[in-house]
């Protein structure tokens, strides 16, 4: 479920959930509403997943 790895990633990277948010979707309420019950759409989880490991590969390489 596309929540629970936003999940793991907040927690790895102590990253505020609405900058995830703004970041990830230009939405600073995204995790929250998907913490609610909303489902993206798959194109939505694909940028948000692809934004995730971007973020983690560039963390790596400083």
């Amino acid at each position: 479920m596309l929540i629970m790895r936003i999940e793991r990633f907040l927690r790895e990277t102590g990253m505020p959930w609405t900058k995830f948010g703004r970041l990830a979707t230009h939405d600073p309420r995204f995790v929250q509403d998907l913490r609610n019950g909303r489902t993206p759409r798959p194109e939505t989880a694909k940028r948000v997943e692809h934004f995730m490991n971007i973020y983690r590969e560039e963390a790596r390489a400083v």
